[in-house]
């Protein structure tokens, strides 16, 4: 039979209220905390969670709603998102949206009749009116890596424009003027990097025409089939930046595939630093995300909205610093 509170009274001679009180996160005399970790450590007590539950009205489980689990970005940030949620003794409840906004709008609702303490969320949507639910039950929600313009919520991410608008100075300083894109117009990330992309090249007095001009999603697919029409193209671009990880993938494989080597023939600037790029060759100038910070800092902020009932309410914005990972992709003209 497994141990009860019952045989940890037993054990200790203290009141049930007292044991009760510190299983369940409360407060008491450092002689009566040894007493009951000892009988809990002889004993081989486990919290039962849900009776847990039922008295602190906590769960200790956070609901982590994600535009797309297949996305390798995306399962990199969620492995940060629990190892600091472990850290914290809570867990995780994902939901994969699949990239569709009436999945995520289900998925927001499960979450909620779940009874998480808290969500954090990767959306696909690009407003907040799906979030309502949650915040008509009082569950707090941080988003990661992408924000709204219509609602507001506390939000981690870093500056997706300026740290493309940085990336771009590495081609243009190299003399490159014929520079295409690959990039998605569906995710915020995406639109945001096609601006910071277009405000460096309007800064620097360069043209992109629109054959340059490659509009997808963030999928190895988009990647690949764009730079293949990059590549036929008779007025070849010398250089292309890709805007994340899915696409600089397909873009390489369509290089390959044609036989143009990098960056004798094309000069490659991607989003989305992963260690493959550094072992494949060439090696990819890539934007790179501090991933680990990403996910501390949104466990952080959704942890003081779960536990501290004295935090300001005002939404808070994080917006964290990238770096650009060198390689051997860009050459000078």
């Amino acid at each position: 039979m497994p141990a009860t509170i019952v045989d940890i009274k037993e054990r200790t001679g203290l009141s049930l209220a007292t044991i009760s009180k510190y299983l369940n996160g409360g407060n008491v005399l450092p002689e009566n905390k040894e007493k009951i970790d000892a009988a809990v450590k002889e004993l081989h007590y486990e919290v039962n969670e849900i009776a847990r539950g039922l008295v602190t009205k906590k769960t200790r489980t956070v609901g982590i709603l994600v535009y797309s689990i297949e996305s390798p970005f995306s399962g990199i940030l969620l492995h940060h998102v629990g190892e600091a949620l472990r850290k914290r003794g809570y867990g995780m409840l994902i939901v994969d949206s699949c990239n569709d906004e009436e999945i995520e709008e289900k998925n927001l609702k499960y979450l909620v009749n779940k009874k998480v303490d808290g969500i954090i969320a990767l959306p696909v949507a690009s407003k907040g009116d799906f979030l309502t639910p949650a915040k008509k039950a009082d569950v707090p929600v941080v988003l990661l890596d992408r924000s709204f313009t219509d609602a507001e919520y506390d939000c981690v991410r870093i500056d997706n424009r300026r740290a493309t608008y940085n990336a771009m100075k590495e081609l243009i300083s190299r003399n490159h003027k014929k520079i295409a894109i690959i990039a998605s117009q569906k995710e915020y990330t995406g639109r945001e990097r096609y601006k910071g992309f277009i405000e460096a090249m309007d800064d620097a007095g360069l043209d992109v025409p629109e054959e340059y001009r490659i509009y997808g999603t963030h999928s190895i697919a988009n990647g690949y089939n764009g730079m293949k029409q990059l590549l036929s193209l008779e007025n070849r671009p010398t250089a292309v930046f890709m805007s994340n990880y899915e696409i600089t993938l397909g873009a390489m494989l369509a290089i390959n595939e044609t036989g143009y080597n990098s960056p004798e023939d094309i000069s490659l600037l991607g989003f989305d630093y992963q260690l493959l790029f550094h072992i494949l060759q060439p090696q990819v100038y890539m934007v790179e995300q501090p991933m680990k910070q990403l996910g501390d800092h949104a466990v952080n902020r959704l942890l003081q909205r779960i536990e501290d009932s004295d935090v300001d309410d005002s939404p808070m914005e994080i917006v964290l610093s990238t770096r650009l990972q060198t390689g051997n992709s860009i050459k000078t003209l």
